[in-house]
């Protein structure tokens, strides 16, 4: 058995300690360093996770201890900053969704992967579901998918800097739904319409509903649809998803089993593997790219698309037209060249041939 992983970990607020508990209920890795700007909250998270002798301090160079990997669990406005630092100095990353507040922001990091040659992968946990996996599984049964839809209505009272937010459902959440439409159907979107309005009895200052049709390049559609602002009737949090193919129809709660059946009327069962979930399985996957140098889910490069699709849906919803995520992609290189300062990421950028290319969205 390989000796386990040492993770030094950023950020102890409350998706750290979540990660906390994973880390302690994971024996391939093992914890040597907690950092947070809040000496206090870091000792005092360590403590009550049984990390009673680990070392914190405020920042990673502060921190003596040595390590094989980052998990950055830090706010979205630090996670350039923290994941470029630990890049640079040698260290793969795990880093929290959403990568980064911007595109221009995640290109940069992604350049700061391809500088120090190491790891960086965003821990997308909905693509862990056992029973996402089970749906992908019974689509790939079906044939290809013509339409796929997510449906997301949620009341929750936040408070604090989501209720105050210019697009707080397609900004804080809509990128776990998106995100995972590219897992599913398999191809990459192309273009973005969407309309985002705030309903009259809404608690947040800026637009809590959205509805989005995105078009994938093999022609397939994705819609979503949802609001933060839907008492009574809830969904699940990870949304309720039909998907129609040539071969039948299948659908996901978000939190039971996936039903399908073929166009015959002939049920298709749900297989459900012995999977890790969630962070979880984000760490697990992540952990076996470090040691075997494969790709995973989630890898800078990829990722970047996923939030391209947020901001261009937000762009949409501006405008009032489609906006192609190409256009999202390649308007944040220009900033990204225009405000890079390190001398080494900005000849990383300029060595790209295309930005699309870099991150997948052309072959």
């Amino acid at each position: 058995m390989p000796e386990p992983l040492r993770l030094l970990q950023v950020g102890a607020g409350g998706m750290g300690r979540a990660w906390l508990r994973t880390i302690a209920a994971n024996p391939d890795v093992r914890l040597v360093g907690l950092v947070d700007l809040d000496l206090e909250t870091a000792r005092t998270a360590a403590d009550e996770h049984g990390f009673t002798d680990l070392p914190v301090a405020a920042s990673i160079g502060e921190l003596a201890a040595e390590f094989d990997a980052v998990i950055d669990v830090t706010v979205p406005v630090a996670h350039p900053k923290v994941s470029v630092e630990a890049l640079l100095s040698g260290a793969p990353v795990l880093c929290e969704k959403p990568l980064a507040e911007t595109v221009r922001e995640c290109l940069q990091m992604v350049a700061a992967s391809e500088v120090s040659g190491k790891l960086l992968m965003v821990s997308q946990s909905r693509r862990y579901f056992r029973a996402v996996n089970a749906f992908q599984r019974q689509l790939a049964e079906l044939g290809p998918i013509g339409t796929l839809s997510c449906e997301f209505y949620k009341a929750p009272h936040f408070s604090g800097f989501r209720e105050r937010m210019a697009e707080p459902l397609l900004v804080d959440m809509a990128i776990h739904q998106f995100d995972l439409s590219r897992k599913l159907l398999g191809s990459e979107p192309v273009s973005v319409y969407c309309d985002s309005y705030n309903p009259p009895w809404s608690w947040f200052d800026g637009n809590a509903a959205a509805s989005a049709i995105f078009t994938y390049a093999d022609g397939s559609r994705f819609t979503f649809t949802g609001s933060w602002c839907a008492p009574g009737l809830e969904t699940s949090w990870n949304g309720r998803w039909r998907a129609s193919t040539s071969g039948g129809t299948a659908t996901w709660d978000g939190d039971n089993a996936p039903i399908a059946a073929l166009a015959s009327g002939e049920a298709l069962p749900a297989v459900m593997a012995d999977e890790p979930e969630e962070i979880a399985g984000s760490l697990v996957e992540f952990v076996d790219a470090v040691r075997t140098s494969a790709t995973p889910q989630s890898e800078v490069h990829s990722n970047v698309v996923s939030l391209a699709m947020v901001e261009a849906a937000v762009r949409s919803a501006g405008s009032g037209a489609p906006v192609r995520i190409a256009d999202v992609i390649t308007d944040a290189y220009t900033a990204a060249l225009a405000t890079t300062q390190d001398p080494a990421l900005q000849a990383a950028l300029k060595a790209w041939p295309n930005p699309l290319k870099a991150v997948g969205l052309e072959a």
